[in-house]
């Protein structure tokens, strides 16, 4: 219990900047895996056909 009351809680500001950031790295990561996965699918359909 008291290592809880060392806790500092972010305000609302940085939880929604921190949740921001978040949404717009997980688009970031699966935009580039999906098209990473969409460039090397149509590679092997081309190369194997």
């Amino acid at each position: 219990m008291a290592e809880l009351r060392k806790v500092v809680y972010p305000g609302r500001s940085e939880l929604v900047t921190y949740v921001a950031v978040v949404l717009i790295f997980v688009t970031v990561v699966t935009a580039f895996v999906a098209s990473l996965d969409f460039g090397l699918t149509k590679a092997i359909l081309a190369i194997f056909g």
